[in-house]
C-alpha cells in the first residue's frame, strides 16, 4: 500500500505535552520518521498541548486522578482530527487506549534506571538518618520508605528543571528521575548515580516512547511501522500485562521490569503498600512470545500473596 506522505504544506501534527524532555521525545520521533521517509522537518509539525497534570502542580497525581491527566486532552485533539499522531512517555500510559485509538509504535527504550540526585549527598547508600527526600512518585516513596523508614519524604512535583530548583532551594535533600529523561535531555551529569534495577526495580515502561494514533489512519499506521522497535514491544508487551492485571494507577507502588536474552524474556515485579511497610516481589522467565500470558500469571500470583487490603485502593 502507498500512502500519501506528509509535506511541509500539508505536516503530519504530532501533539504532545509541552515540557523540555517531552519536547525532545516529540523531536526524536520527527527525526526518525523524516529519516525513515526521507523527507524535511518541515514535512512535520510539533504542537504542544497543555493537560490536567501539567496544569495542577500543587497537588499529588492520586488526589487529582490518576496516570489519564497526562494524556486525556492530548488523546481528544487526536480523535476530533486536530494532530494526527501523539508522542508519550509510555510510563505515564493507563493501559487501556480510548475506543478509537491505538498505541503500537515504540521507539528503542533508553536507560531504564531511577537516578539518585543530590547536590551534596553522593549516593542512596549515603543518606543520612531522617534525611528529606523530594519525590511525587508513590513506587519510590514506597521502595525508599521500605528500606528506610527514617526518613522523610516530601511531595515533589514539575518537570526535570523545576525539580532541580527545589534542590537549589533546600526543599529537600535528594530527589529521584529516569535516567532515561536525564539522557534524552543531554544532562546525564545531573546524576549523582544510577540506582540498579536490583536496588529499586524501576516503573513499568520507564525509559519507553509510545506513539498513539487514531485506528483508521493508514498513513499513520505505515510510518510508524518503519520506526516500531521490536525488541521494546516485547518487553513492554509483558510489563503492560503486568501492570493491566495489578489494575495499577498513579496510585498504586507497582514496579516492573522485562529484559530480553536470546529468544528468553526475564520478567520482575514488586509490588508495595503506600506507607513501604510491605514489599512483594516475585519473577519468571520463558519465551519471548508469552510475554503478555507472564505478565498476567506474575501479577496473579503477587495479588494472591498480598491478600486482600494489601492496596489502599483495594
Amino acid at each position: 500500500m502507498t500512502v500519501t506522505l506528509p509535506t511541509p504544506a500539508a505536516p503530519l501534527k504530532i501533539g504532545t505535552r509541552g515540557s523540555p524532555l517531552a519536547l525532545a521525545q516529540a523531536n526524536e520521533t520527527r527525526d526518525r520518521l523524516a529519516t525513515a521517509f526521507d523527507l524535511p522537518h518541515e514535512a512535520f509539525q510539533v504542537v504542544v498541548i497543555k493537560t490536567t497534570g501539567d496544569k495542577i502542580i500543587d497537588r499529588p497525581l492520586k488526589e487529582i486522578g490518576g496516570k489519564g491527566l497526562f494524556t486525556r486532552e492530548i488523546e481528544e485533539q487526536m480523535l476530533s482530527g486536530a494532530i494526527d499522531i501523539a508522542v508519550h512517555s509510555m510510563k505515564d500510559m493507563p493501559v487501556e487506549q480510548p475506543g478509537g485509538l491505538v498505541l503500537d509504535c515504540y521507539l528503542p527504550r533508553e536507560d531504564v534506571r531511577d537516578a539518585f540526585v543530590s547536590p551534596t549527598i553522593p549516593a542512596l547508600s549515603s543518606l543520612p538518618e531522617g534525611a528529606v527526600v523530594g519525590t511525587s512518585s508513590l513506587r519510590r516513596k514506597a521502595q525508599l520508605l521500605n528500606r528506610r523508614p527514617d526518613v522523610q519524604v516530601v511531595e515533589f512535583r514539575g518537570n526535570v528543571q523545576t525539580r532541580m530548583k527545589k534542590l537549589e532551594d533546600g526543599v529537600a535533600a535528594c530527589t529521584f528521575l529516569a535516567m532515561a529523561g536525564l539522557n534524552r535531555l543531554g544532562m546525564a551529569e545531573v546524576a549523582a548515580g544510577a540506582i540498579a534495577p536490583e536496588e529499586m526495580l524501576p516503573a513499568v515502561a520507564q525509559g519507553a516512547i509510545g506513539i498513539e494514533r487514531r485506528s483508521d489512519d493508514t498513513r499513520a499506521a505505515e510510518m510508524l511501522s518503519a520506526i516500531h522497535d521490536i525488541e521494546t514491544g516485547q518487553r513492554l508487551a509483558a510489563e503492560r500485562a503486568f501492570l493491566a492485571a495489578l489494575d495499577g494507577s498513579c496510585e498504586t507502588p507497582i514496579a516492573g521490569l522485562a529484559e530480553l536474552d536470546g529468544g528468553t524474556l526475564r520478567l520482575r515485579g514488586e509490588i508495595l503498600r503506600t506507607d513501604g511497610s510491605e514489599a512483594l516481589a516475585d519473577e519468571t522467565s520463558g519465551p519471548i512470545q508469552d510475554g503478555a500470558e507472564m505478565g498476567r500469571v506474575l501479577a496473579e500470583g503477587l495479588l494472591a500473596r498480598a491478600g486482600e487490603g494489601f492496596f489502599d485502593w483495594k
